[in-house]
């Protein structure tokens, strides 16, 4: 599967466990570590653990297995590395604090739209 479609769908998982403020950043042009990152924001360490914990398992049932798992520990902030996305869900505000998005500034950067309820999930 092409990574940014792979992005794409690691994206909707995030949907499934209410995620919110879903973008997907293009790191081609930037670093040869992945190709993309998805990143999504929770509102509670639960939440978080909830969102990995389903991220993994729905792709682990499609044969897809995480190469690297960091964060379950703390909860704030759960990185899912899948060699060419890798994922990155926050507390809100972890987010707000490392802000990737700034640091990452020059990767083209798309808002995702859950596709069950066609809308942009955003901060609540």
């Amino acid at each position: 599967m092409d990574s940014g479609k792979f992005a794409s769908k690691i994206a909707q998982q995030a949907f499934v466990k209410k995620g919110f403020d879903v973008i997907k950043m293009d790191l081609r042009n930037l670093a040869s570590f992945a190709d993309y990152f998805v990143i999504c924001s929770a509102d509670s360490d639960v939440q978080v653990k909830a969102i990995a914990d389903h991220i993994d398992k729905s792709l682990s049932e499609d044969g897809i297995k995480c190469w690297h798992k960091e964060g379950f520990k703390a909860l704030s902030w759960v990185l899912l590395d899948y060699i060419d996305v890798v994922v990155h869900i926050f507390r809100k505000d972890a987010r707000d604090f490392y802000n990737l998005e700034k640091l990452w500034g020059d990767a083209p950067t798309e808002k995702l739209i859950d596709e069950q309820t066609g809308k942009v999930n955003q901060e609540k």
